[in-house]
């Protein structure tokens, strides 16, 4: 268990508890550890969600295929964050789409009475738990929001503005590449690329790969009015 304690220190679940304090609380429970290489497919939607998924190292993506056979990243994950958090006490334990490793990961598997048993432990847990649903479901409500935008210029508008009230800096870091800022918006990249072009023309906002600055937030919110 001692060599999992740095990443289970990093992670949001035991997010205020020391080191000792995780070690003593993981090690009344029963765990398991898996291993994926890069591509990997950890998770397919439609298979049975019974224990909560905490990454030690590593990353991953959920996907959703569609009939179409296209296929969109829904989220991103990185070590210290979990999955499956909601899935476990839910009615149907199904996941709602495809998990795949996006570079060589571990991951630490804890099933749901065992959940709750760290929870009754620790109001900290608990707590911690709790914050990932509520976090969960903004990010949803994000999303949700975004797909009401009737156009590319709005729906990019909204993710760069939530990203401002996240970094509360003109200057960001996009936690995504181009392609997966398409998916998230759900637009075609070329579409994405040239309203960017335009968007940085009109002296909105100025990028360079993954940097982004908003060189006028009054342009910028207007955006979302228009």
């Amino acid at each position: 268990m001692k060599k999992y304690l740095d990443s289970l220190n990093k992670s949001i679940l035991f997010r205020n508890l020391n080191k000792d304090e995780i070690n003593d609380l993981i090690s009344v429970v029963s765990y398991s550890i898996s291993n994926y290489q890069k591509d990997d497919v950890i998770a397919i939607e439609g298979d049975d969600c019974n224990s909560l998924g905490i990454i030690l190292s590593g990353t991953v993506e959920i996907h959703k295929p569609f009939p179409s056979g296209k296929i969109v990243t829904i989220n991103n994950f990185e070590a210290g964050n979990v999955f499956g958090e909601a899935l476990i006490f839910s009615g149907s334990h199904k996941y709602p789409a495809t998990i795949i490793s996006s570079s060589n990961t571990e991951i630490m598997y804890i099933n749901k009475d065992d959940i709750i048993k760290l929870m009754r432990s620790d109001d900290r847990v608990l707590n911690n738990f709790v914050s990932v649903l509520s976090n969960r479901i903004l990010m949803l409500n994000d999303r949700i929001t975004n797909l009401s935008y009737d156009t590319v210029r709005k729906k990019i508008a909204n993710i760069i503005l939530t990203e401002y009230s996240k970094q509360k800096n003109k200057l960001l870091t996009l936690p995504f590449c181009r392609k997966k800022m398409a998916e998230l918006l759900n637009i075609p990249r070329p579409s994405l690329s040239r309203e960017l072009m335009k968007m940085k023309e009109d002296g909105i906002i100025d990028y360079h790969k993954n940097k982004l600055k908003i060189v006028d937030i009054d342009l910028l919110e207007e955006c979302l009015l228009k």
